[in-house]
């Protein structure tokens, strides 16, 4: 398909509108609680939560935020929860790659809503998975209280995070914590729990109880500052290490503390010089089909994302419905496995539906993940997937004994995983591609995806079905245009819950970027991962 085609023209202004339309909402997400909130916080003296977060990072250098679109269209009884009040990312402090982790205040005063508590666990799984340092920017009233039963005491809820520092502690992890705002109640023990603890004059303050508490508890009168300020909780409790007269001063000493660290050592992954694609990136907006069920050429794609366009196949010509091979994002070398959306024959001369995963393609991947953890190569899952092959041929022919053994040298995989959800991501094929439940170091998906465990128009016919079936057990008949009005607005309803920023809100993806951007994703990804030394492989029992 070349840039003069009709359709290829097409693709690109469909597809860059979706990704406009992106861009549009994280404008207005980067804005937080808004301009008054943020005039609030100005008249204190203090930075905003971004601005905290650029001031902190080295200048010019590559930042992938994680979360951006956390509690999208989510929490609308509350007003909202931009970001889900909190903002994370990998960058770099001082030339150090780290995690870091900043509460907005413009958003509820920071409060912990139970998305919040979803990102912030996420960010620390990243520092722990990659053996990152971590830095806390803390500004935040704590838990949301009318919500508290949604964030409080279950297994994943505001608690894991003091595990989690903990546990990062036992593993040499790194972590510094700024106090820069208000820290509350249990969330106190975050920055007393991390190695080094700041605290910023005038606006930090740390305590267990508030003024307001304390007095309704004991009956003690007393100021917050008083309680647990700068000055008390660093020169009488000793709780803080140092106190700074203003943000910058603080954020300065987190530089100069990153620094100093030292390195732990390497999993050792290949890096070369890194290549450009040898054709134009931006090819991509028109390769890729706008709407979901067309094919096209995987490989044109992958040409466009890999090192001087080099993508050396394995097995090309067996289980064409997935492709293998080895190539280079950024000078690293990586292992790709991608859903070919070409209708292609099989071996025995049988077509085969492009993005549908067939027993000799799943055969296929196994071997190819296994021979990447045998060789310490990350792997880069490639996903438009609409599932596995269904009927009786495919059942005869073993495709869940081949779906499996897929599956299993996948989830045992010990080579860190990144996956980008390029367009379809339905049922198992989610699942066997690596998806959000397989432990991905990253999932991305390009703003034109689709998760859901089926394509919405077959999902909406299924459910009509059962819909029909309850109304006729009750001797109701539809007539067909009633039929037709229910038909549209289960449709609607449940594509409204396919799109990636429904996925993106929940964190069941951690970005929607740009496809321009998976270069940059990939190689910070395995930088990342890098830090990290890498476990012993096995696969598990494989049925032959």
């Amino acid at each position: 398909m070349s840039k003069q085609d009709l359709q290829f023209n097409k693709n690109e202004d469909l597809n860059k509108q979706d990704w406009d339309l992106a861009t549009a909402r994280l404008e207005k997400i980067y804005k937080g609680g808004g301009e008054k909130a943020a005039a609030k916080q100005k008249e204190k003296g203090k930075m905003l939560c971004r601005e905290r977060v650029d001031y902190l990072r080295d200048e010019n250098s590559e930042w992938i935020e994680i979360g951006a679109f956390a509690g999208y269209d989510m929490y609308q009884e509350q007003g909202g929860c931009p970001g889900g009040g909190v903002v994370t990312g990998i960058g770099y402090v001082s030339g150090r790659q780290c995690v870091i982790v900043a509460n907005d205040a413009t958003v509820k005063a920071g409060a912990w809503f139970p998305i919040t508590g979803k990102k912030n666990l996420r960010a620390q799984e990243i520092a722990m998975e990659n053996r990152l340092p971590i830095i806390y920017l803390v500004d935040s009233a704590g838990v949301y209280l009318p919500m508290q039963d949604e964030i409080f005491a279950d297994k994943e809820h505001f608690g894991r995070m003091f595990r989690n520092n903990a546990h990062m502690s036992a593993m040499g992890i790194t972590q510094i914590a700024a106090v820069m705002g208000s820290c509350v109640a249990g969330g106190a023990y975050l920055p007393i729990m991390s190695d080094e603890a700041l605290i910023v004059e005038g606006n930090g303050s740390i305590f267990l109880a508030g003024s307001y508490l304390v007095k309704a508890a004991i009956g003690e009168d007393v100021d917050n500052e008083t309680l647990g300020g700068a000055t008390t909780q660093s020169e009488i409790s000793g709780v803080i290490d140092d106190k700074f007269p203003d943000d910058k001063s603080c954020l300065d000493r987190i530089r100069y503390i990153m620094d100093k660290l030292g390195k732990f050592d390497e999993a050792g992954f290949d890096r070369v010089k890194p290549v450009l694609p040898k054709k134009d990136m931006s090819d991509i907006w028109g390769i890729l089909p706008n709407e979901r069920n067309k094919p096209y050429d995987s490989v044109d794609l992958i040409s466009r994302m890999v090192d001087d366009g080099v993508f050396e196949q394995y097995k090309e010509g067996y289980g064409k419905s997935i492709l293998c091979g080895y190539a280079r994002i950024d000078g690293w070398a990586v292992g790709i496995v991608a859903n070919n959306r070409q209708i292609v024959k099989s071996k025995k001369g049988e077509m085969q539906f492009g993005g549908v995963i067939y027993s000799d393609s799943a055969d296929k991947a196994a071997r190819f993940i296994m021979n990447c953890n045998q060789k310490k190569i990350p792997l880069v899952f490639l996903q438009d997937v609409t599932g596995f092959m269904v009927g009786s041929r495919s059942e005869q022919g073993g495709i869940i004994k081949d779906g499996a053994k897929m599956v299993m040298a996948m989830s045992n995989s010990t080579v860190p995983k990144f996956t980008v959800i390029m367009g379809n991501s339905y049922g198992a094929g989610n699942y066997a591609m690596c998806g959000k439940a397989y432990d991905p170091r990253l999932i991305v998906a390009w703003p034109g995806a689709k998760i859901a465990v089926m394509g919405g128009e077959q999902a909406a016919k299924t459910l009509l079905q059962i819909e029909k079936a309850s109304l006729k057990a009750k001797g109701e008949i539809i007539d067909p245009e009633v039929e037709k009005q229910l038909l549209a607005k289960i449709t609607d309803r449940y594509n409204s819950q396919t799109t990636p920023y429904y996925a993106a809100a929940r964190l069941w993806v951690d970005a929607i970027i740009s496809p321009l951007d998976t270069r940059i994703w990939i190689s910070m990804g395995i930088e990342a991962a890098n830090h990290a030394p890498v476990k012993p492989f096995n696969p598990g029992i494989l049925q032959t």
